[in-house]
């Protein structure tokens, strides 16, 4: 059963929320937060396997509670899901730096809202839509300096296929799309993701991908 914790400022997209995950068979909602700081108190008294965080809540705002949740070694297990508008919203970069392991837009169907939870509590990443492409081409290419999750020589410490993987994943291909490109099956591209991750001390595929722009092995 994968259990989520919602924290959103609107009582109404809550109430939508936990209606619709309640009624799913393997998703149960552990609680409500109305700001960041009901968000961080709440992850830690239970938890959860995702947070689905807006970005935008009065107070501690949704980016601070990602930082707060990501870097706290209780919750390592904790995964935050981002839900935002992809065009407007810069500080999901931010987010993504701070540990998140993806975003959706609000507007996203029923279906794409439970796959994305499943997707993000199995510790993968939602970063293979064109626009979060597009973003993080955009934010993440000349990060400052005391955001770096890790320096360029880190990757030495990477085999050239890890390197390689790792790249194009940072473009945005499934595991399945590079395995078709490098002829091997998705497995083996899983086990490279899944070591470049441990070299490299990423919490999930999404500050894999991350660490590849900052690092310059992919350029904007």
């Amino acid at each position: 059963m994968t259990t989520v914790l919602l924290a959103d400022d609107q009582a109404l997209l809550r109430a939508t929320f936990r209606i619709l995950i309640d009624t799913t068979p393997d998703m149960t909602v552990v609680g409500e937060a109305a700001d960041g700081s009901e968000a961080i108190d709440l992850a830690r008294a239970h938890h959860p396997d995702v947070v689905l965080m807006d970005i935008r809540m009065p107070g501690t705002d949704g980016l601070a509670a990602t930082a707060a949740i990501c870097t706290d070694p209780d919750l390592a297990d904790t995964r935050v899901l981002i839900l935002t508008t992809f065009e407007n919203d810069e500080y999901v970069a931010e987010a993504l730096r701070a540990g998140a392991s993806g975003f959706l837009g609000k507007d996203v169907s029923t279906d794409v809202l439970l796959t994305g939870i499943r997707t993000v509590a199995a510790g993968e990443s939602l970063l293979s839509p064109l626009a979060t492409r597009a973003l993080i081409t955009r934010f993440l290419a000349a990060p400052e300096p005391e955001a770096q999750l890790a320096s360029p020589e880190r990757l030495h410490d990477l085999t050239a296929r890890e390197r390689e993987v790792m790249a194009l994943a940072a473009h945005g291909m499934s595991n399945t799309e590079i395995a078709e490109e490098l002829v091997v099956s998705p497995l083996t591209i899983r086990s490279h993701i899944h070591r470049a991750m441990a070299k490299l001390h990423a919490r999930d595929r999404a500050q894999l991908v991350v660490i590849a722009y900052q690092s310059g092995l992919v350029q904007a």
